[in-house]
């Protein structure tokens, strides 16, 4: 936690709607921002900072504005600093602003990084927010620690999916007095959202004097793969990841479906980092794009190349093969799939050992046309026997064949 990092900003960020594992999951607006300083190299604890958002006129109702009403009259007695934002565009710059110029007072070091209870925080309520607000967020809600990953580092046999403030401050022997576990289908109040913060900090400083558990890396998944439907049918690539922004998309992990006419049918197959950012993205289901809503369900890594264009059984054959390390070419001439896919990557200061492949031409997969659909652009499969020999035909991304630049991702079976 404490790599090249003098402070860190422990911030929470409270909606209107749902609370705790449902953070984000009902799209409602963000209505504060709490956070607190920590000093990694003195460990000392800063000031205790709020920005309290006003709500657009079509989310309030008359018991809401009466709540907005009291808030503001008792302003100052639940933290060190507190102001009021008009909308989230100004909360973020507030935040940015005047977390610079905390940091930027102490002068001792000018490195900060957020830490959040958790993935949903950053990942389901600001960057969704922010890009169906066109906002531009400042640069440290790009990176973050998640203080229940550092929890679990320091304690291997806890349970990440179970882990709360509550929990956690229990196991460090903290006190834990007025935190108790709230029901998470309604909005958390904003005195419990300052102790929240309170806690949080109180936590990471109690890591630090902890001594580190050694704990194994989390496993990737490669059944990381949804189903997007009802997109509207101009929708590119872009659209997609500006849908699941805060969510990190694999590389080349976007496909987008057509119909027996050749044209974008409203859905997709997008295949996420790992397992965590799945579920995360799953959460979005029924979120809005413009004026629909979005569906996202579970795929697998079949679904994802049968969209290529291949037969259930020859995606079959291809996936039960013992070599399961897959790279995805996409730009290859249409008519040379199955050869360009060799060719690219034989020797000759062209490409690998043609040993490298599975043997027996099975390890390549063409795309073939379904008939009745337009012909698809050029993504065939290559199949390769271990992850070394995948790994320097990947280093040929954007190699040259013919007139074109073929480009190349590493995919997975399931």
């Amino acid at each position: 936690m404490t790599a090249q990092v003098d402070y860190l900003a422990v911030l929470f960020a409270n909606t209107s709607g749902a609370s705790g594992d449902l953070l984000g999951s009902d799209e409602k607006e963000v209505v504060q921002l709490v956070w607190q300083l920590v000093n990694l190299k003195n460990k000392k604890l800063g000031r205790l900072n709020e920005v309290l958002v006003k709500q657009e006129l079509s989310d309030l109702t008359e018991e809401k504005e009466e709540r907005e009403e009291e808030v503001e009259e008792d302003n100052g007695s639940l933290t060190d600093f507190v102001s009021t934002a008009t909308n989230l565009e100004s909360a973020l710059n507030l935040f940015h602003l005047t977390l610079t110029n905390e940091v930027n007072s102490i002068g001792a070091g000018t490195s900060v990084c957020l830490c959040t209870d958790g993935q949903l925080h950053i990942r389901q309520v600001i960057h969704p927010q922010a890009a169906g607000k066109n906002i531009l967020v400042p640069e440290c809600f790009f990176s973050f620690f998640d203080l229940r990953k550092e929890f679990r580092k320091h304690f291997p046999a806890s349970d990440l999916k179970a882990l709360d403030v509550h929990f956690m401050a229990e196991s460090l022997s903290l006190p834990v007095d007025g935190l108790t576990p709230l029901d998470s289908s309604v909005a958390l109040p904003r005195e419990a959202a300052v102790q929240m913060v309170q806690t949080m900090a109180s936590i990471a400083l109690a890591l630090l004097s902890e001594p580190l558990c050694n704990s194994k890396l989390e496993k990737v998944c490669d059944n990381s793969v949804i189903r997007a439907r009802g997109l509207p049918w101009q929708s590119s690539d872009q659209d997609i990841a500006r849908f699941f922004r805060g969510l990190n998309i694999a590389k080349g992990g976007a496909a987008l479906c057509l119909n027996a006419q050749g044209r974008r049918n409203g859905e997709a197959l997008v295949r996420f980092i790992n397992d965590e950012h799945r579920d995360l993205a799953l959460q979005r289901h029924k979120h809005h794009m413009g004026n629909r809503y979005i569906e996202v369900y579970k795929a697998t890594g079949e679904d994802f190349l049968k969209i290529a264009g291949g037969t259930s059984n020859e995606v079959a054959m291809f996936l039960s093969r013992e070599d399961q390390v897959i790279v995805r070419m996409r730009g290859a001439p249409l008519h040379r799939h199955a050869r360009a896919g060799a060719g690219l990557l034989r020797p000759g200061g062209r490409g690998l050992q043609r040993r490298a492949m599975s043997a027996g031409g099975g390890g390549r997969h063409p795309v073939r046309p379904i008939p009745g659909r337009a012909p698809h652009r050029g993504t065939p499969f290559v199949l390769f026997s271990c992850e070394e020999h995948a790994q320097s035909a990947l280093r040929k991304h954007k190699a040259i064949l013919g007139k074109r630049y073929i480009e190349l991702f590493q995919e997975h079976g399931c």
